[in-house]
């Protein structure tokens, strides 16, 4: 008589009926039908354990995918406000030194918890502008990022 599970599939586990051990294949036709099957500590020890490894090796993966997403929503922001600032200069003959003046009330949702950005544009011949988002939080791992008038994203390997 084999002992089954809820599903029905036949277990070959160990089982403890009555005060002795057997196998669940190996029980003879007559033994009572009160078993208690689990599993054991170091099953449960070794189980832990790779669970723990697999969110070591996961955990700062995911971490890094997130900066990596709050980065490139900052870049699209930054990247739109390089463009309304040439749009700028051609209607008032020089660059926007606020995001209110090119049409932005506040920073994007989704861009600000993890940047502040920054827009100089000083008084100069020729003229120029830097935007700057500078790192909060969590996102400082990841650093800051600039774009000039001329297209010059730096640091070069974040864009």
């Amino acid at each position: 008589m084999l002992s089954t599970t809820a599903l029905g599939a036949a277990s070959s586990r160990p089982c403890v009926v009555g005060n002795r051990a057997r196998s669940a294949l190996a029980r003879p036709a007559g033994s009572p039908t009160f078993t208690l099957c689990g599993f054991t500590l170091i099953e449960l020890l070794i189980v832990l354990a790779v669970v723990t490894v697999l969110a070591a090796i996961a955990l700062p993966t995911y971490q890094a995918q997130i900066r990596k997403g709050n980065r490139a929503a900052a870049q699209s922001y930054m990247m739109d406000l390089a463009q309304r600032e040439a749009q700028y200069l051609l209607d008032a003959r020089a660059y926007a030194s606020t995001a209110a003046a090119l049409g932005y009330a506040a920073t994007p949702a989704d861009v600000a918890p993890y940047y502040t950005i920054g827009i100089a544009a000083p008084v100069v011949a020729p003229p120029a502008f830097t935007i700057t988002a500078t790192a909060l939080g969590a996102q400082v791992a990841d650093g800051g990022l600039t774009i000039d008038n001329q297209g010059t994203k730096t640091p070069s390997g974040k864009w």
